[in-house]
């Protein structure tokens, strides 16, 4: 007889059991103090939890030690995300920041000016950065949505166009923009580093129903120096497709999953309180199949993140387990 299961190892299942207890203990609480649409927190509160991840080891969990962060692998990454946005406004601001607020991946694919210019802020919560993709005409085709131009004139670049639904981008200080530099190739993109409020760039709010929204960004000849383009000119579409959105999917995915979690447990809970007729919903089939088929949805949702970030710390080819894991975690969701 077959005796064996897969368990997670017994430091990551530790370290998952002290991220849940703090979403538990720490945070849930807390929001019962706030607005209920906050995307912060009181600063004292921010201090006092931030020491505490700090101290837990949890503090920016996806960047590496030698640049400030927990120095986790991606695989436990994600099982502690799960865990972080289990709370109102955990999709958005998980732990509302007290876990620290990781930069864009790529930051560390440049120079190690943009690298402690930038990056290294960001970890110490000095500033916060974000990215910038999708344009008015697409999104899930980079290549050929890009229509943002970038120019050289003499030491510097000279970027117009705009980008739209940037998260982070009305919050940030700093971000990463990417541009055509080559008209004449579907990949001849470039990653340039900005600033919030340089001459040329305009940041609007996305009208949205939540507290927490995104950005509309205007290029009118915003001129970057040439230090701060990040890696190489045209080559920018390896940065994009490969090491930063690929990548992403996988924690986004995770994230979507917690929610469902979340969403889940609460439908559980609710089934076995609220009573028709007499009796506890949990007790009408028709309720019992509903959570039944979002219990499958979500262990089988799991299993595909967990996949694809294993793929990505064993160094195969991750990118389409990745996709399939988005996609699935959104459905999930």
């Amino acid at each position: 007889m077959m005796t064996e299961r897969y368990e997670l190892p017994q430091e990551l299942r530790l370290t998952r059991n002290l991220t849940r207890d703090f979403i538990k203990n720490e945070i849930l609480p807390l929001e019962q103090e706030i607005p209920h649409d906050s995307i912060t927190i009181p600063d004292d509160h921010f201090d006092r939890l931030s020491k505490l991840t700090r101290d837990m080891g949890l503090w920016c969990i996806g960047v590496d030690e030698e640049h400030g962060g927990a120095g986790l692998s991606l695989f436990a990454n994600v099982v502690i995300s799960e865990e972080i946005v289990q709370h109102a406004a955990g999709l958005y601001c998980p732990a509302y920041g007290t876990m620290g607020t990781a930069p864009p991946e790529i930051i560390w694919a440049g120079s190690d000016y943009l690298s402690e210019k930038y990056g290294m802020p960001a970890v110490r919560n000095e500033k916060k950065g974000w990215f910038a993709i999708t344009e008015p005409s697409g999104g899930s085709d980079p290549a050929r949505a890009i229509q943002t131009t970038a120019k050289r004139d003499g030491d510097d670049w000279v970027i117009n166009g705009s980008k739209i639904f940037i998260s982070g981008s009305p919050w940030g200080d700093w971000g990463i923009v990417f541009a055509r530099t080559d008209p004449e190739s579907r990949r001849g993109i470039t990653a340039f580093v900005v600033e919030n409020g340089w001459p040329g760039l305009t940041v609007e709010p996305v009208p949205v129903m939540r507290a927490y929204y995104p950005g509309q960004l205007y290029f009118d000849d915003l001129r970057v120096p040439s230090e701060n383009v990040l890696g190489e000119v045209n080559k920018g579409w390896d940065l994009l497709a490969n090491k930063l959105l690929a990548r992403a999917r996988i924690p986004y995915s995770a994230s979507n999953l917690g929610v469902a979690v979340a969403a889940h447990n609460m439908a559980v809970e609710y089934s076995k309180t609220r009573e028709t007729f007499g009796a506890p919903l949990s007790t009408r089939q028709a309720i019992q199949w509903m959570l039944v088929e979002s219990e499958i949805e979500i262990r089988a949702c799991r299993w595909l993140i967990w996949e694809a970030a294993w793929q990505f710390d064993n160094g195969e080819d991750f990118r389409q387990a990745a996709s399939v894991a988005k996609l699935h975690s959104a459905d999930t969701l």
